[in-house]
C-alpha cells in the first residue's frame, strides 16, 4: 500500500504551477512585504503593541530594498 500524500507533497502539478506563476506575477508587480515588516509585526503579538497585519500596499518599492 503507498504512503498517503502529506500537506508538504504537492499532489497536483497544475496547481502548484499557477501558484507560482501567480506569486511570480505579484513580485514582478511589486506587491510583496518586506521581511523586517512582518518580523515586527510578528514580534508584537501578544503585547499591547500589536498591530493589524502589514500590507504591501503601504510599502513603496524604494523602501523594500533598504530594509
Amino acid at each position: 500500500m503507498a504512503e498517503p500524500a502529506t500537506v508538504f507533497e504537492p499532489t497536483d502539478d497544475e496547481a502548484l504551477t499557477r501558484a507560482v506563476a501567480e506569486a511570480r506575477a505579484q513580485v514582478a508587480a511589486g506587491q510583496v512585504i518586506p521581511l523586517s515588516d512582518v518580523a515586527r509585526w510578528l514580534d508584537s503579538w501578544g503585547t499591547p503593541d500589536e498591530g493589524p497585519a502589514p500590507s504591501w500596499k503601504e510599502c513603496s518599492p524604494r523602501r523594500l530594498f533598504l530594509t
